[in-house]
């Protein structure tokens, strides 16, 4: 999830590249509308940040969903070191 989520980002790690080749100098000014580029910019940006945000989503039910049945599994032994190794790792990611 961590390489899905970098790849993701990219459009933001390159927003100042992006702005630069999206808003047109002088020189273009006439034959690129920056209204609509800038708008096409901002939903790509949009959809990227709403993607990401249900993938982190997600990934927290599905941690949360393991982090519980690991506590009830150790309710029932609470001497199991690896359990509890197991658990305190998941809770970390949670």
């Amino acid at each position: 999830i961590q390489e899905l989520l970098r790849v993701m980002r990219t459009i933001d790690d390159r927003i100042v590249h992006e702005l630069n080749t999206t808003i047109p100098t002088a020189s273009f000014v006439g034959k690129v509308d920056p209204g609509q580029t800038c708008k096409e910019l901002y939903e790509s940006l949009m959809d990227a940040h709403t993607k990401r945000e249900r993938i982190i989503k997600n990934c927290i039910s599905q941690t949360s969903a393991v982090v519980k049945t690991l506590k009830e599994e150790r309710e029932k032994a609470p001497e199991d070191a690896a359990l509890l190794k197991q658990l305190r790792k998941e809770q970390t990611k949670v």
